[in-house]
């Protein structure tokens, strides 16, 4: 069965391959990418940036535009490991790019997640509630939390705790799941049926939607935003051409 598995995986990588796109994590050349995401009716009728059922998944590594955008904005744009005397906290990190990070051998790299049980984490991930991060203030000089808040009913509470441990001029990238058509944000702290979640916000354990209020969300804990868009620079790795980077400073 193993072999047979193995076969079929190496004739659909052949099957796919091409030239029109590259991903940076498993080096895989590819003529497209996979569909993944689920087809929900609340994903549509908001446009969420960042979810639904799209053409964004690695046929070899399986890795996502939305972890591919990271890499390009880390490595391309910021050219972290450049500087390597830098302290890092990465809340929820992706397995593909905290592995890349790991190796630039950056200064402290402290990669945090909330345990939960039946879930795997690896080794050098630390039990973390970003609702009480155990750092002092001023402690990191870059924060990366991706798709994280929108499973927090106590976002801004969060928000403020990454605001509180990061360094004054530090820099954070703080990424969600965004509707494109919609201004307020959606919550409803009353909803605690999984099916009836993923029905209003589009997965069983979020607690809302953000609307394009998510800006000042962030800015009433302190952060100045920058929303950057890189997509069009970087149209080999499948970034998504409306998903922007919220570049957040201190």
């Amino acid at each position: 069965m193993k072999l047979i598995k193995k076969l079929k995986n190496k004739l659909k990588l052949l099957s796919h391959s091409g030239s029109d796109y590259y991903c940076p994590f498993c080096g895989y050349h590819s003529k497209d990418w996979e569909v993944v995401g689920h087809d929900l009716a609340v994903l549509r009728e908001k446009e969420v940036i960042g979810g639904g059922r799209r053409a964004a998944g690695c046929y070899k590594c399986q890795s996502r535009d939305r972890e591919r955008l990271l890499y390009a904005f880390i490595m391309e744009e910021l050219k972290l490991p450049e500087s390597k005397d830098l302290s890092i906290l990465h809340i929820a990190p992706e397995i593909k790019l905290s592995s890349v990070l790991l190796d630039q051998h950056f200064k402290e790299y402290v990669c945090g997640d909330l345990f939960t049980p039946g879930y795997h984490y690896a080794d050098y991930v630390k039990n973390i509630n970003v609702l009480d991060i155990p750092y002092p203030e001023q402690h990191f000089d870059f924060v990366i939390c991706n798709h994280v808040l929108e499973h927090i009913p106590e976002d801004t509470k969060a928000m403020g705790e990454l605001f509180r441990v990061l360094k004054s001029g530090g820099k954070a990238i703080l990424q969600v799941p965004i509707s494109n058509n919609t201004q307020e944000t959606h919550e409803d702290f009353t909803v605690s049926d999984p099916k009836k979640r993923e029905e209003l916000f589009g997965q069983f354990d979020h607690v809302r939607i953000y609307g394009q209020d998510y800006s000042t969300r962030l800015e009433s804990v302190g952060f100045k935003v920058n929303r950057i868009n890189i997509s069009n620079k970087y149209k080999k790795l499948g970034l998504n051409p409306y998903e922007d980077i919220f570049f957040c400073e201190k």
